[in-house]
């Protein structure tokens, strides 16, 4: 972090807080594939600082959107935004630095969670759009979850395929399956939850005493089951953690289908960012998609 930044950060907490640092460090944090990220503190505070280009400041705006709307939930714990500006060609977000070390209590993680998800709004969508990866997500509100899914989700991610030049049979079967999501959705009626939105394993955790903590979120009000879908693609929350979220947000049976519409989406936005296998990936769960229509 050059030293106009790291004033610049200094200044803004000032502002934001009322809080001086005196004779204040810099430490560089490893993790993240997007920003950079730093830890500034003296012996009294400490906090978290993520930093990028000045043109992706509406990055740090839409996550400090979504992790206001989780706070104000008061469900379960994400860290709280201090602020977020841009100096010279930078942009920044400085958030509450927590202690995190290790996997949370999992039961105690399903309650929070599944208190999270009963958190509604009446439609779908977002008020702002964020971000799935570096990838654009449009969260333009809209009644219906079936539509919402379909031009905002699972074409988006298609278009992305077609102008990616990914392979076209996948593309073409995708774009059959993309026309015929109503039918996942014939005798289950969701409701426009409060999602997380990017909830893998490694954007959730436990504080020293194992209470949950969940960050880097690409919020949105969904389906609860988009949520709990990415929990099971990239990591496994384990068995204790369903058996306790259906007891407070009942689980419907046909999730385990819809699971993989949901990672779909995921899947093919690791295509569009990364190429390779994915790509593979996503025409084997098309498939299989389509075999259960």
């Amino acid at each position: 972090m050059t030293e106009p930044l790291c004033e610049a950060v200094v200044k803004a907490v000032a502002h934001s807080t009322g809080y001086h640092f005196h004779d204040y460090q810099l430490a560089r944090l490893s993790g993240g594939d997007i920003n950079q990220a730093w830890q500034i503190y003296d012996r009294e505070r400490r906090y978290f600082v993520k930093t990028n280009r000045a043109d992706l400041l509406p990055m740090f705006v839409a996550e400090k959107a979504g992790l206001d709307e989780i706070y104000q939930s008061q469900t379960i714990r994400v860290p709280r935004v201090i602020c977020c500006e841009v100096e010279g060609s930078q942009s920044f977000i400085v958030l509450e630095f927590l202690d995190i070390s290790g996997a949370p209590d999992e039961s105690l993680l399903a309650r929070q969670l599944a208190g999270m998800h009963n958190h509604t709004a009446r439609h779908f969508g977002f008020g702002i759009n964020n971000t799935i990866g570096s990838t654009p997500q449009v969260n333009d509100e809209n009644e219906s979850w079936v539509d919402f899914w379909q031009v905002h989700r699972l074409g988006y991610q298609l278009e992305l395929a077609k102008k990616n030049g990914l392979d076209s049979k996948m593309i073409v079967r995708g774009e059959i399956l993309n026309a015929s999501v109503d039918k996942f959705f014939s005798d289950y009626q969701p409701l426009a939850s409060l999602l997380h939105g990017d909830l893998w394993s490694g954007n959730y955790a436990g504080d020293c005493k194992g209470n949950p903590v969940i960050f880097d979120p690409a919020c949105y009000y969904g389906d609860h089951e988009a949520d709990l879908a990415m929990m099971e693609l990239f990591g496994q929350p384990g068995r204790r953690f369903f058996d306790v979220y259906d007891e407070v947000f009942s689980i419907d049976p046909g999730y385990t289908t819809r699971r993989e519409l949901y990672n779909l989406y995921h899947i093919l936005n690791h295509a569009n960012l990364f190429g390779g296998h994915y790509s593979a990936s996503a025409r084997n769960l098309i498939e299989r998609l389509l075999a259960v229509i």
